[in-house]
């Protein structure tokens, strides 16, 4: 199945050059897209939140497989968008491809997450942690440990401004940046 790309990169939103962005896909203002990121818009489209980071050799995929209940809407077309919510932080190499994902979590390094898990708010998927099989997360769940134990956090998880400034200083001056593609504010003048 072929791909159209359709890449929407809002303004003030930070995407490195050697990304690999494909299919319908649409960066919120504010997120930073490292190089070696891989996104791949594969069953619909994917719409990342406000201020996301998505490090290294990370990697977002919204296919859906074919046993599961959604599957009949990919075969009717009427599939609905992915929709990431803001503040999420997708650490290296790590690889999700839930349906669902609210605001806030964190997926750490080398942490699986598959396309039967649904991801609410203030999750955080600890480093290694594999979640197959279906579940919902509470919200503020912190998996973690080889046996990926859950658990409720006490605190909400803190704002990433710090880490998202520095990087929108730093990384200008070691990587080729994408544009941004798209304005909101063009698209009003002209209705």
């Amino acid at each position: 199945m072929s791909i159209k790309n359709d890449i929407k990169i809002m303004p003030r939103s930070m995407v490195c050059e050697d990304s690999n962005l494909r299919g319908d896909i649409t960066i919120s203002s504010g997120c930073v897209i490292h190089p070696s990121t891989t996104i791949i818009a594969e069953s619909g489209p994917i719409v990342l939140g406000e201020n996301c980071i998505v490090e290294e050799y990370a990697t977002i995929v919204y296919r859906i497989p074919k046993q599961h209940p959604a599957y009949q809407d990919v075969l009717d077309g009427t599939v609905k968008p992915l929709v990431i919510g803001p503040d999420n932080i997708f650490e290296v190499g790590c690889t999700v491809e839930a349906l669902k994902i609210g605001e806030r979590n964190v997926f750490e390094c080398k942490s699986y997450v598959s396309a039967d898990v649904v991801v609410t708010n203030g999750c955080v998927i600890g480093a290694g942690c594999r979640l197959v099989g279906e579940q919902v997360l509470a919200e503020k769940t912190i998996v973690h440990g080889r046996q990926c134990q859950q658990r409720e956090a006490i605190e909400k998880q803190k704002s990433q401004m710090v880490q998202l400034d520095y990087l929108r200083k730093i990384l200008p001056n070691y990587h080729h940046l994408k544009k941004a593609t798209y304005d909101p504010k063009k698209v009003r003048a002209q209705v």
